[in-house]
């Protein structure tokens, strides 16, 4: 996904001169072609990201289109005051290109590991939040973000992952997709997450059970309509996300739910991050496991939840008094 991202500054820069890139302090060979055919619109910055992103709001302002990558836990945690005041407040046309969201930085531990960019950016104003599921779908974001206004944060995940998205679907940066249409329950999706709740679908029709799954490529803006819409004949719904869940793509729709005033009521369960910092190292995988972000994890958060519907009146008020 990282390399189709990159790939594609290169192709925009070629397409338009306003396109330019700036990497803070990344490996030698990094868009070494553009480096050599548009020097003079590649720019490779020290391990100081806030000055690297009041250099791109500066070059924003003045009708540049600049792509900035570094490692995610480098621009939500350690240049949040410059996204704040010099991208967000003057709505820049600047492009985020965050490396390792999520658990991908496993090996190196909490300080790597962005568990919490989702939650903190879609609380900036005028800050769009994206987190493709693959690298063809990274291909399509691309292809829209040149002329997108304002500032945009781009997750990024390892890489290598099985494209699972399907070009006939369509893709608009500020749309969720329907993956799957189903009148038991929905299961909501962002980044790479969609494969396991496409794959928890699947293995829950044998059972009767037909859940939908609905993919939210981009956190903010919210697809208010298509979650609402997707909800109208479910019972319940999980999300599912590799991000903690606090403040992510699970509160989102509990927000929406929640204020929408839906009767009958929804049963709602976010799967994500707990309220911690992982403790453990290893990898991306063993952690997703560790914390549930599974799809055996969906199967059984959906049939608990279905579960609870199917109970008459009085055992759940009794449940709720134990």
């Amino acid at each position: 996904m990282r390399q189709t991202c990159l790939n594609m500054v290169y192709e925009l820069a070629k397409r338009d001169p306003r396109v330019l890139f700036i990497g803070s302090d990344l490996g030698v060979g990094t868009l070494q072609q553009f480096k050599e055919e548009m020097p003079e619109r590649f720019f490779m910055e020290g391990i100081s990201e806030a000055n690297l992103l009041g250099m791109a709001a500066g070059l924003a302002l003045e009708g540049k289109i600049p792509y900035v990558n570094t490692i995610a836990t480098f621009f939500a945690r350690r240049a949040f005051e410059q996204i704040v005041v010099d991208l967000c407040l003057h709505k820049a046309n600047v492009r985020l290109i965050a490396n390792g969201g999520g658990l991908v930085y496993a090996p190196l531990g909490p300080t790597h590991e962005m568990i919490e960019d989702l939650a903190i950016l879609r609380a900036i104003p005028n800050m769009t939040v994206v987190s493709p599921a693959d690298a063809q779908e990274m291909r399509r974001l691309m292809l829209q973000s040149v002329d997108y206004p304002g500032p945009m944060y781009i997750r990024l995940a390892k890489g290598n992952d099985p494209v699972v998205t399907r070009e006939e679907l369509g893709f608009r940066i500020g749309k969720a997709i329907p993956m799957r249409r189903g009148t038991d329950a929905l299961i909501v999706t962002t980044g790479i997450t969609l494969r396991h709740g496409l794959e928890a679908a699947d293995r829950l029709a044998p059972q009767g059970i037909q859940a939908g799954v609905l993919h939210v490529p981009t956190i903010k803006p919210l697809d208010r309509d298509a979650i609402l819409d997707a909800l109208s004949g479910a019972k319940a719904v999980v999300t599912v996300e590799e991000h903690t869940v606090v403040g992510g793509l699970g509160s989102a729709v509990a927000e929406l739910i929640a204020e929408a005033g839906m009767s009958p009521a929804r049963r709602l369960k976010r799967i994500g991050i707990p309220d911690c910092f992982p403790e453990e190292y290893g990898s991306q995988a063993s952690l997703m496991e560790r914390f549930g972000i599974t799809t055996e994890a969906l199967i059984a958060a959906v049939a608990e939840l279905l579960e609870g519907t199917r109970a008459r009146p009085a055992q759940r008020m009794e449940a709720l008094r134990s």
